[in-house]
């Protein structure tokens, strides 16, 4: 749980009591917290309260003194979001995408995991309403933690408590430990092109995006490993916390990566890195003549090539192939000759494959020459599938 973003969001419910231990508890755990309140919120426990346990300014409204307190912006800066306690109101609203709150108009906005501890009386808990709307949360993916069974603020006895903060830091916990396979180890991916120098405003290139390394590298960030992001220039960000390190030639790109390949477990090299840069790049601007220009080009390192020669038996390397002609038998080779433990192709005859669309169409092909073939999906999708794979491999 280090390092994490946590929005813990109260709404209106006695139970509101608990998450002050709940927001004590996450700070202990080494955790970020933002806290969202209701209105309703604030009659059962001061805003203060909150602000001096998590050292950060509670929010409650999206515009507060002529202030936006973009619900965007945290539903992307957050690890996961809690709501605790989720009173039957509050239930409904998420549920039907009812937003007239800052809270449910982050959860709309969330991509991170959603928890939801309900707090209610006995008879709105078991009610059909309260069903369905628990339901509906769950079919989008939320996680519900279970309630708990004794005295309720009614005098009843039954279900409806919000579970404990202990119990509820224990269940976000194993939930990240249950999608966190790869927590422990460390990856170094390759993504974007790369610009070779001709003078100091021309440069050879290609069309890569980086997108699907980029993807890549949230994917396997996500599933708990710390990644190395060698970024070739590019205006595309990932979403992740991966630590990226941005770069413009090959050289800088091979150097960038062996340097991290050496404390690496796993390497994802998905750039499209140049095979060819100028012997010598002009100073100054090339002006204009009348008759023709010539290039003199140096072929560059070989970064898969080259790690091949390093990689020790711990070490696991996946490498692309990006094809017009002849694509399994080219792939093969190239699988053979860097030392892939598998490497994935894509041609660029498939239409919505290759560089620029956010979709591509890939060959997963193994040392034993076996492979798996794929329909065409999106790069984050065909990220998840290449991560998914290297679990299924890394010991």
């Amino acid at each position: 749980m280090r390092d994490k973003n946590i929005i813990l969001s109260v709404t209106g419910s006695i139970a509101a009591y608990k998450t002050a231990m709940l927001t004590r508890l996450f700070i202990k755990e080494g955790c970020t917290v933002q806290v969202l309140m209701t209105s309703a919120a604030k009659e059962f426990v001061s805003p203060l309260t909150f602000s001096t346990l998590s050292r950060r300014r509670v929010l409650s409204d999206i515009i507060a003194e002529d202030e936006w307190n973009s619900h965007v912006d945290l539903g992307l800066w957050a690890d996961a979001m809690i709501i605790a306690p989720a009173t039957a109101n509050t239930l409904s609203k998420c549920a039907n995408g009812q937003s007239d709150s800052l809270i449910v108009a982050t959860y709309l906005s969330a991509r991170c995991p959603v928890f939801i501890a309900p707090a209610m009386d006995l008879d709105m808990w078991h009610h059909e309403s309260t069903k369905e709307n628990i339901e509906k949360l769950e079919s989008h993916g939320d996680q519900l933690i279970p309630v708990g069974h004794g005295d309720l603020a009614s005098g009843l006895t039954g279900d409806g408590r919000m579970a404990e903060p202990t119990d509820i830091i224990a269940f976000v916990k194993d939930y990240f430990d249950q999608r966190t396979p790869l927590k422990g180890k460390k990856a170094v991916v390759t993504a974007g092109p790369t610009h070779e120098a001709i003078d100091p405003v021309r440069f050879i290139g290609n069309k890569s995006t980086g997108t699907m390394g980029i993807a890549i590298a949230d994917a396997l960030t996500d599933l708990g490993a710390e990644v190395d992001l060698i970024l070739g220039p590019t205006h595309r960000s990932p979403l992740s916390k991966c630590r990226v390190i941005r770069v413009e030639s090959a050289d800088e790109m091979y150097q960038a990566t062996v340097s991290s390949f050496e404390k690496s477990d796993i390497a994802v090299l998905a750039a499209a890195v140049a095979d060819f840069t100028p012997r010598h790049a002009s100073e100054s601007k090339i002006k204009k003549g009348d008759g023709p220009m010539q290039i003199d080009l140096q072929r560059t390192k070989d970064i898969a090539f080259e790690l091949s020669k390093v990689k020790t038996a711990d070490q696991f390397i996946v490498g692309f192939a990006l094809e017009t002609d002849s694509e399994f038998d080219n792939a093969v080779k190239k699988l053979e000759r860097k030392k892939f433990d598998f490497i994935v192709l894509n041609s660029l005859n498939d239409q919505g494959a290759g560089f620029g669309p956010d979709t591509n169409k890939v060959k997963f092909i193994f040392p034993d020459n076996s492979f798996k073939d794929f329909e065409l999906k999106s790069k984050r999708e065909v990220a998840e599938d290449i991560v998914k794979q290297i679990v299924n491999q890394v010991k």
